[in-house]
């Protein structure tokens, strides 16, 4: 007669594959600041945006410019979590070559985004501040270009010569981004 597989022997073979993969990510994450001043970083994505206005924005035109190309909804909450700190961004750098980009990706574009920042204030420092960077509005062929976007928020960093330096998915450590940002200015 078979004998039951032990569960407690299966459950802590799952555990050793999972925490050895997931230790094997973050080695590799830690190693990729030394490897990354090596290996080539790819070149901004050709793109144009629409701003909220209907005019053309072309990526390119920011060229000289550190930019964080930021994916962000008005319905997705941890995208407000960070605007406050995007628009801090703004007012730390703008005069030291940076531009923060939102790109707006929700399905009904300027119908749904222009009356949200016509009404929506975010704390930054204790005041009440509209956004201060330019919003443009996006879409999956714009997305798929910088790579696909997995969720939102998904932030893009691009160096003043037009490279992707990082990119985050998710909620960014503010922290980390600003470092980033004064890294490159």
């Amino acid at each position: 007669m078979r004998r039951p597989p032990n569960i407690f022997l299966l459950l802590l073979l799952l555990i050793l594959i999972v925490t050895t993969n997931f230790s094997a990510c973050n080695s590799g994450a830690a190693n990729s600041k030394s490897s990354a001043a090596t290996e080539p970083r790819p070149d901004e994505p050709v793109v144009t945006f629409k701003n909220l206005q209907g005019q053309d924005v072309p990526l390119a035109s920011l060229k000289g410019k550190v930019v964080v190309v930021n994916f962000w909804a008005t319905w997705c909450e941890p995208c407000r979590t960070e605007i406050p700190w995007m628009i801090g961004y703004q007012q730390k750098y703008a005069d030291k070559g940076f531009t923060m980009l939102g790109v707006a990706m929700d399905e009904d574009g300027k119908s749904a985004v222009d009356p949200f920042l016509q009404s929506t204030k975010f704390d930054v420092g204790g005041q009440q501040t509209a956004v201060n960077y330019p919003i443009v509005l996006g879409n999956d062929d714009i997305a798929d270009k910088f790579g696909g976007m997995l969720g939102l928020p998904t932030s893009v960093v691009i160096s003043r010569d037009g490279k992707i330096v990082k990119r985050y998915i998710g909620l960014v450590n503010e922290a980390d981004l600003d470092k980033q940002i004064k890294d490159l200015l």
